[in-house]
C-alpha cells in the first residue's frame, strides 16, 4: 500500500465551506490541516495529546436513524483528518469575527475579562459553544463540566466562569441572561445607599444569545449521509494506510488479515502512542461507520451497549435508563456513570469509545474495575464466529493485554441490572479532582442473603495496582458468607494487605500511598454500604460517620475596587475596568500569535536532537541518516555557529549546542531542518550519538551540599546576633522543608521565526519573548553581526512567567544559524514535551531553619539556610538567590536574623526565571517556620505572625526604611472580610464533629519588594507618533503577555493627549523603535513603560500647545493637522529614567526595591482525610495597589496569580527518573489546577484609599506578589492535616514537604489504614522517581 495508490477523496465541510481531499494522509490531524493547510489559525497547538483544550473544535454529525443532527466538543489536536468523513466542523473562526459580528460567547468571555494572554480562549470560547448548541439554558453544573478539559494559565478561571453564567438559567442563579436583579449586587449595609459598588462588567450591555442565528448543517452532508449504499473508504498517505469500512463483515476479515492493526475509534489511545512514543502504524483500521458497533438492546436482564458508542454516549444513555427502574436495579449503572463524569474530559469522553476503554486494558482504567466487579461480559466477533466472554480477573492478562486473540473485535458489552441487596460503588482517587488519570481506582460489589447482613457474593476490582486491572480475590473469600461487620472487615483489611503488594521501586511511584488507598476505598465502601443497610432497616446499630463528597458548587463572588473620583474627565480611562484591548481578537481567534504568522516561500522547520544522559562525554554524533531522510535540508551543530557558541553570564559559560560534554537530559545537541514540522521530528529521531558516562551524576541539593557543587557567590545577610540570641530564648526549634520545582506551562510553547532580509545580513526575528533587547543582541553575537542588522519583533505571547527570556534568546540564536546557514525562513516551534524538558522550571528548594523564640510568641532569633537547585547552568540562579534572602523577613520584624543562600550546581535542565522569581520559595520556609513556633506553643498561628509584623516605622534587616502601614490594614481587612474569627471558631466545630473530613483555614500575610534590584534595569523607552489623520500610533519598550501591559498604555497615552482610547493603537513591541529595552518583568512593566509613554506624550501635548491657543474650541483632528501645516514635529520619544536601586552584599544593605506591594489572604479547605483530596472551600485576598490603573486587569493578575501559587504548593509536580529524566513532559502528566479547583468562593478587594508616590498615577506593580499568597491553601491542609492528626493521638510540629499533593496530605493525617502500610528503608531499594 505504497502512497503512489490512489486513494478515495474525503469530503467534509469546515465553517459551511465544503473541503475535498483527495489524498488525505492518516497521519494528518484535524489541527495541522486548519492552521497548516486552510490558515485557519484560531485553533491553537497547546500540547498535542487532547490533555489541555487550547485546539478544541465542534463537530457536527447527522444520525440518518434518528434524523437528527449531534454536536460533540473535541480535541483538534488528536482528530485524525480522516475520521472526518461526511462531518460538519465548526472553528472559533466560524461562529463570530470582528469583520461580521461576534458570537455572545465570544463578547462575554472578552468583556467578564476571562481572557489574559488570549492563547487558552477559543478553545474555551468552542467548548463553551459546543455546550450552548445542545444546551442553550444550562445548568451551573453544565458549564463547569463543559471546561473541565479546558486549561487556562493566566485568569485563574473565575472571570471565565462568570462571564459563562451570564447563559444560566437556573433556579439558584439569578445571573439569568439578560437583566434583573443579582446576588452579586449585594449592598453592604455600612456603605450609603446612594453609592453603588462598582461592577467589573456590566450585562446589560451583552448580545442576546439566539439559536436561530448558528450556521446549519450543510444539507449536501444529509442527503450524503441518507444515500443508502456507503462504500469502504481507503486513504493512503506517506507512511500509513487508512481503511474505513461499512460492514461488520467486512471489518472482521480485515481485522483477520491485519491483526496488528489497530482499531482506532477516538484516536485518543493510538494517537498518543503515534505522536509521543513514535510508534508507527503501516495500517489503520477505522470502524466509526459500522451501524452494528453502536447498537443498543435491552433484555429483561441488562442492556447491550454497542462498543462503538462514545463514553459521553454510554453516559447519556445511561442516565436516561436509570431513573426508568427501582434503585435497587440501577446501582450498577450509577456507579458507572459515577465513574464517566470525571473521567478524562468531555473532549475526551465525546470520542473515546467504549471497547476502546476496554481493550486498551490499562493498569489504572476506570471502568474496566467496574465492569469487572458488576459481572459484565462482552460480545466478541472474529472469522470463527461470535461468543461472549466475562470481564473478569482472567480477562486483563497483562500491560494492556486482554485475553482476546488478536483477530477478535468486540461488538458490545453487556451491563446487567443490580438485584435487591446488591449493591455496587466505583471510587477513585486521582492527581487533581478532574481530567486525571485515577491513582487508585476501584469497583466493588456486594450481595446479601435476602434481609441480612450475611454477605453472599463479593467482588472487588482495583486499578493502579499493577500492570493490570486487579481482582482482590482473597479478600472477597474472607468476607464471603459472613456477616459485613467491624470483625469480617478488620480481618478483610489484613488480607487485603498481604494480597496487593507493589514493590518499592513500582512504576509511577506513590507506593505508600497507593497501597494505603486499597485500603481507604474498601473503608469508604463499607461506610456507604452500612448506610444502605441502616436505610433498608437490616441493622439498628449506631453508624460511623457517613462521607459526604466534598463541596463543589462555585459560588457568586465579589470583587471589590473603588470608583474613580467624581471630577474625572468622562473620557478619562485611567482607573476604569477596561477590557484587555484584544480580548475580542483574542476570543474570535483573530489575534496573531508567533506561530500564526504565514508560511513564507521556502520557510523551513526545526527541531533539536537533546542530550539523553545526565552527565557524559559525546564520543559521536552521526547526523548522515538524518540528511537521508525525505524533506530534511540540513543539521545545525555547534560548528556552524559563526560568532560566540556560549553565552557568558556571571563569569560562567553556557553552551548553545553541547559539543564536547552534556551536563543534563534534554541539553540541546544538534537541531535539524526540514521541509515540514513532521519531517524534521523524524530527522532529529535518527541522528545517533553515542556517549560514554561520566561518573557520580548530582541531581539534589543533598548530592551537592555533600560534594560541594554551587555555584558561586553564594550569598549571606545578618543582622543582630543570632548565636548570642539563642542563648537568650524560651525554646530552640529546628526544622526542615522541601519545596518542589514548577513548570511555566505558558499556553503558548517557545516560539520563534527568524526571517532573513537577503542582503547585508539583516534579519527579521519574530519571537515570543519577554525581552526583544536581549534576544536581538543574541542573535547578533551568535552570527557575528551588529545588532543593527537585527529586529526583534513581538506582538504578544501565549503566557510567559519569567519562562520566555534567557532560555528564549538561546533558542532564537540556533534558530538565526540555521537561518543563516540555510538563506531561508526558519521556524521553530517547541512540542510541549520538549518545552517542558529543555527550558526548565521555577527553582526546587530546601530550606533549614534554627528559631528561637520567647513564651509570650516573640521570635527574638531565626537562623535559615536556603539551597535552591539551580540545574546545569547559573542562568538567572544567582539573582534568585538574592531575592530569596531579601524577602526572607516578610512581613515581620525578626531582631536576629541571620540567611545563607547557595545556588546548587546540578546535573539537571537549569532552572531560570518564574513569576515570584525566589520570592514563593523564600517566605514559604519563613511562614512553615512561625507554623512550627506556634505549634510548640500551642497557640493559633495567626496570633504569632501578628505578634512579630512590623509595626510603626521600620527597616528592613537590609537597612530600608519602609512603613508597614498598608500591610497592617490587609492583615486587619482581610480578617474582617473574611470572618475570620468566627470561621476559626466553626472550623474546629466541624472538625470535632467528623473523623474522615476536617476543615482547615490559614491567613497569611506578603510584603513584596517591586522593581530590579539591577538599577540599570529599571530605564524605559516609548515612541508616540501622531498621523495626520489624528490617530496615534503608540509603541513602548513592555512586550504583552496577557498582563494587560498594553492596554494599560492605552489608557496611559488617553489621559496625557485628552483623546478617547478609540484613537490610540499598539502593534507591537520592536527592537526598531525602542532600543535598549529591559525585560518585562519583575512586576515593572507599567511602572517604567507608564512613565515613559506618559513622558513622550507630554512632550506632545505641550508642543501642541500653541494650536490650541489659537484655536481653543477646535477638534483633536483640527490641531493636528495645523500641527502638521506649522511643520511641529507630531513624533516624540519618551524616556524613564528608573530610581537608582543597589544592593550592598558585603555591607549588606541598600535599596534594592522601589516600594513594597502589601497584601493578605485567608483560605479554607476542607480536605477528605482517607483520600487526600481538599477543595478549596473560600478564599479573600485584600491587596494593596495603592490607586489601580485598571481595577480588571489588576483583578485578574491577582486571580491568576493566586491560582498559580495554587498550583505551586498543592498540584504541580516534576517527576524525575533516577538517570535524572523529565518523566512529565506534558499535562497528562503534570497537573496546572483546571477549574475544578477555582475556590468555590474567590473574594479579591484592593485596598481602598491608598497610594503610591513611587509609580505612575500612584498605582503598584501587581504582577507577582500573589503567587506565594497561594501557600495559604497549603497552610490551611496543614491545619486540617493537624486536626486529623491530633485525632490519632499525635500533637506538635509535623513535616509536610510542597506540594501538598493528596499523597503527602493523605500520609501526614496518619490515619489507622496509613499506619498499616509498610516502609521501605530509603537506600533499600531505587525509587522510580528522585526526591528533588
Amino acid at each position: 500500500m505504497s502512497a503512489g495508490t490512489e486513494g478515495d477523496t474525503l469530503c467534509f465541510f469546515i465553517n459551511g465551506k465544503k473541503v475535498t481531499e483527495n489524498h488525505a494522509d492518516p497521519e494528518t490531524m484535524l489541527l495541522s490541516f486548519l492552521r497548516e493547510k486552510l490558515r485557519l489559525t484560531g485553533t491553537k497547538y497547546g500540547c498535542g495529546g487532547g490533555g489541555c483544550g487550547a485546539c478544541t473544535v465542534m463537530v457536527s454529525r447527522y444520525q440518518p436513524a434518528t434524523k437528527t443532527i449531534i454536536h460533540y466538543a473535541v480535541n483538534a489536536c488528536l482528530l485524525p483528518i480522516c475520521q472526518l468523513h461526511g462531518a460538519a466542523v465548526t472553528t472559533v473562526e466560524g461562529i463570530g469575527s470582528t469583520k461580521t459580528r461576534i458570537h455572545p460567547v465570544q463578547e462575554r468571555i472578552a468583556k467578564a475579562h476571562g481572557s489574559q494572554c488570549g492563547f487558552c480562549t477559543p478553545g474555551m470560547v468552542m467548548s463553551m459553544y459546543a455546550l450552548l448548541r445542545n444546551k442553550p439554558q444550562p445548568s451551573m453544573e453544565d458549564i463547569t463540566q463543559a471546561l473541565a478539559g479546558n486549561l487556562c494559565r493566566c485568569t485563574g478561571y473565575r472571570p471565565i466562569v462568570d462571564g459563562c453564567r451570564t447563559f444560566c438559567q437556573e433556579a439558584n442563579c439569578c445571573q439569568t441572561n439578560g437583566g434583573g436583579d443579582c446576588c452579586l449586587d449585594v449592598k453592604d449595609e455600612t456603605d450609603e445607599q446612594d453609592d453603588e459598588k462598582p461592577q467589573l462588567f456590566s450585562k446589560d450591555e451583552f448580545l442576546p444569545l439566539d439559536p436561530t442565528q448558528e450556521l446549519i448543517f450543510p444539507p449536501e452532508l444529509i442527503l450524503m449521509a441518507e444515500s443508502s449504499n456507503p462504500k469502504t473508504l481507503t486513504f493512503y498517505g506517506e507512511r500509513t494506510s487508512w481503511v474505513s469500512p461499512t460492514s461488520l463483515d467486512e471489518l472482521v476479515q480485515l481485522r483477520s488479515s491485519n491483526p496488528k492493526a489497530p482499531l482506532v475509534m477516538g484516536n485518543t489511545n493510538t494517537g498518543p502512542d503515534m505522536k509521543f512514543k513514535g510508534v508507527l502504524h503501516p495500517l489503520i483500521i477505522s470502524p466509526t461507520r459500522v451501524l452494528e458497533l453502536f447498537d443498543v438492546t435491552q433484555t429483561a436482564e441488562g442492556v447491550w451497549v454497542g462498543a462503538g458508542c462514545s463514553l459521553s454516549e454510554v453516559q447519556s444513555l445511561l442516565e436516561k435508563l436509570a431513573p426508568q427502574f427501582p434503585e435497587e436495579k440501577t446501582e450498577l449503572f450509577r456507579a458507572l456513570i459515577r465513574q464517566l463524569r470525571n473521567l478524562g474530559s468531555q473532549q475526551i469522553r465525546n470520542v473515546a469509545s467504549l471497547g476502546g476503554n476496554i481493550m486498551s486494558a490499562y493498569p489504572n482504567s476506570d471502568l474496566n474495575p467496574v465492569l469487572a466487579a458488576g459481572n459484565c461480559k462482552v460480545s466478541v466477533v472474529s472469522n470463527g464466529g461470535r461468543r461472549e466472554v466475562h470481564l473478569n480477573q482472567d480477562f486483563f492478562v497483562s500491560f494492556g493485554k486482554t485475553v482476546l486473540k488478536p483477530e477478535e473485535i468486540i461488538v458490545s458489552v453487556f451491563i446487567p441490572f443490580t438485584r435487591e441487596g446488591e449493591f455496587v460503588s466505583a471510587l477513585r482517587q486521582a492527581p487533581r479532582k478532574e481530567g486525571a488519570f485515577a491513582t487508585v481506582t476501584t469497583g466493588m460489589r456486594v450481595f446479601f442473603s435476602e434481609r441480612s447482613r450475611v454477605v453472599q457474593e463479593v467482588s472487588i476490582y482495583y486499578g493502579g495496582m499493577g500492570p493490570t486491572t486487579v481482582s482482590a480475590a482473597k479478600t472477597c473469600a474472607a468476607i464471603v458468607s459472613k456477616p459485613w461487620d467491624d470483625e469480617t472487615l478488620g480481618r478483610a483489611y489484613d488480607v487485603l494487605l498481604d494480597e496487593l503488594v507493589l514493590p518499592p521501586s513500582a512504576p509511577g511511584g506513590k507506593v505508600e500511598f497507593r497501597r494505603s488507598l486499597t485500603l481507604s476505598l474498601l473503608f469508604k465502601f463499607n461506610l456507604e454500604v452500612l448506610q444502605k443497610l441502616r436505610e433498608m432497616n437490616v441493622i439498628k446499630d449506631e453508624l460511623p460517620e457517613r462521607i459526604r463528597p466534598l463541596p463543589r458548587d462555585i459560588q457568586p463572588s465579589l470583587q471589590e475596587f473603588q470608583h474613580v473620583s467624581k471630577d474625572q474627565s468622562a473620557q478619562d480611562p485611567v482607573g476604569r475596568p477596561i477590557m484587555h484591548r484584544s480580548a475580542i481578537s483574542q476570543a474570535t481567534g483573530e489575534a496573531v500569535y508567533c506561530d500564526d504568522i504565514p508560511r513564507t516561500d521556502g520557510e523551513l522547520f526545526m527541531a533539536v536532537v537533546t542530550s539523553s544522559r545526565a552527565h557524559a562525554k559525546i564520543t559521536s554524533l552521526d547526523v548522515s541518516e538524518a540528511l537521508r531522510l525525505p524533506g530534511v535540508v540540513d543539521v545545525i551543530t555547534a560548528k556552524d555557529i559563526p560568532g560566540k557558541k556560549v553565552r557568558t553570564v556571571f563569569g560562567y559559560n553556557e553552551e548553545l549546542l553541547a559539543e564536547s560534554q552534556v551536563s543534563c537530559v534534554g541539553q540541546m545537541i544538534c537541531a535539524v531542518v526540514a521541509d515540514s514540522k513532521a519531517h524534521a521530528k523524524r530527522g532529529g529521531a535518527s541522528v545517533k550519538i553515542s556517549y560514554e558516562d561520566l561518573p557520580d551524576p548530582v541531581f539534589t541539593a543533598e548530592d551537592a551540599i555533600e560534594k560541594s557543587s554551587f555555584f558561586e557567590p553564594r550569598r549571606v545577610i545578618w543582622r543582630g546576633n543570632v548565636t548570642e540570641a539563642f542563648k537568650t530564648v524560651d525554646q530552640l526549634h529546628e526544622g526542615e522543608i522541601r519545596m518542589g520545582g514548577q513548570e511555566h506551562f505558558y499556553m503558548e510553547t517557545q516560539s520563534m521565526l527568524v526571517v532573513p532580509v537577503g542582503e547585508e545580513t539583516e534579519f527579521k526575528a519574530y519571537v515570543s519573548t519577554q525581552w526583544p533587547t536581549l534576544t536581538q543582541d543574541a542573535i547578533a553575537e551568535t552570527l557575528n553581526i551588529p545588532s543593527n542588522r537585527v529586529t526583534c519583533h513581538v506582538k504578544r505571547m501565549g503566557g510567559a512567567f519569567g519562562g520566555k527570556v534567557t532560555k528564549t534568546s538561546i533558542l532564537a540564536s540556533i534558530t538565526a544559524v540555521a537561518a543563516l546557514k540555510t538563506s531561508r525562513a526558519v521556524r521553530f516551534v517547541l512540542e510541549r514535551g520538549d518545552d517542558m524538558l529543555i527550558t526548565g522550571a521555577r527553582h526546587p528548594i530546601l530550606g533549614r531553619y534554627k528559631v528561637g523564640f520567647m513564651k509570650d510568641g516573640r521570635i527574638v532569633a531565626a537562623d535559615i539556610q536556603y539551597y535552591t537547585n539551580a540545574g546545569n547552568s547559573i542562568d538567572e540562579s544567582t539573582l534568585v538567590v538574592e531575592k530569596i534572602l531579601l524577602h526572607m523577613d516578610n512581613a515581620y520584624n525578626i531582631p536576629n536574623l541571620h540567611g545563607r543562600a547557595s545556588a546548587c550546581r546540578t546535573n539537571m535542565p537549569s532552572n531560570t526565571a518564574f513569576r515570584g522569581f525566589g520570592v514563593p520559595q523564600s517566605i514559604m520556609i519563613v511562614e512553615n517556620m512561625i507554623n512550627d513556633v506556634a505549634v510548640l506553643l500551642g497557640r493559633p498561628a495567626d496570633q504569632i505572625r501578628e505578634i512579630n509584623m512590623y509595626k510603626g516605622p521600620s527597616v528592613t534587616h537590609y537597612k530600608m526604611e519602609f512603613s508597614p502601614e498598608n500591610m497592617l490594614r490587609c492583615w486587619d481587612d482581610c480578617k474582617v472580610k473574611s470572618d475570620f474569627s468566627a470561621r476559626r471558631k466553626a472550623v474546629d466545630q466541624f472538625n470535632q464533629q467528623n473523623r474522615w473530613k476536617k476543615r482547615g483555614i490559614a491567613i497569611i500575610p506578603i510584603k513584596y519588594g517591586i522593581a530590579f534590584a539591577e538599577s540599570f534595569l529599571n530605564q524605559a523607552g516609548a515612541l508616540v507618533h501622531i498621523y495626520k489623520d489624528g490617530s496615534v500610533l503608540v509603541t513602548h519598550g513592555g512586550t504583552e503577555m496577557g498582563q494587560g501591559i498594553h492596554t494599560k498604555m492605552q489608557q496611559v497615552a488617553s489621559r496625557e493627549l485628552h483623546i478617547p482610547t478609540s484613537k490610540i493603537y499598539i502593534s507591537e513591541t520592536s527592537t526598531n523603535t525602542v532600543p535598549n529595552t529591559c525585560p518585562s518583568a519583575a512586576s515593572f512593566g507599567t511602572d517604567a513603560n507608564g512613565m515613559a509613554v506618559k513622558n513622550a506624550c507630554m512632550i506632545l501635548y505641550q508642543r501642541l500647545e500653541p494650536i490650541r491657543q489659537k484655536n481653543p474650541k477646535g477638534s483633536w483632528e483640527s490641531w493636528i493637522n495645523a500641527a502638521y501645516f506649522e511643520k511641529i514635529s507630531l513624533s516624540a520619544t519618551g524616556f524613564y529614567r528608573g530610581p537608582d536601586l543597589y544592593m550592598d552584599w558585603d555591607k549588606m544593605e541598600g535599596q534594592p526595591y522601589a516600594y513594597f506591594t502589601y497584601a493578605t489572604c485567608c483560605c479554607e479547605v476542607e480536605l477528605d482525610c482517607l483520600t487526600g483530596d481538599y477543595r478549596t472551600v473560600r478564599t479573600d485576598i485584600v491587596v494593596d495597589i495603592g490607586r489601580s490603573v485598571n481595577p480588571s486587569v489588576d483583578i485578574g493578575q491577582i486571580e491568576g496569580a493566586f491560582m498559580q501559587g495554587l498550583g505551586l504548593y498543592t498540584l504541580e509536580e516534576l517527576k524525575f527518573s533516577p538517570s535524572g529524566l523529565l518523566y512529565t513532559r506534558g499535562p497528562s502528566q503534570y497537573k496546572i489546577p483546571a477549574v475544578c479547583d477555582v475556590p468555590l468562593r474567590f473574594n479579591v478587594y484592593l485596598l481602598p484609599d491608598s497610594s503610591n508616590p513611587h509609580a505612575i498615577y500612584s498605582s503598584k506593580g501587581i504582577g507577582e506578589p500573589i503567587v506565594f499568597l497561594g501557600s495559604t491553601v497549603f497552610f490551611a491542609i496543614k491545619d486540617a492535616v493537624a486536626a486529623a492528626r491530633s485525632d490519632s493521638g499525635l500533637v506538635g510540629p509535623f513535616s509536610l514537604d510542597s506540594p501538598a499533593t493528596p499523597e503527602r496530605a493523605c500520609l501526614a493525617c496518619a490515619s489507622p489504614f496509613t499506619k498499616k502500610i509498610p516502609v521501605s528503608k530509603p537506600g533499600s531499594f531505587k525509587p522510580w522517581a528522585l526526591n528533588i
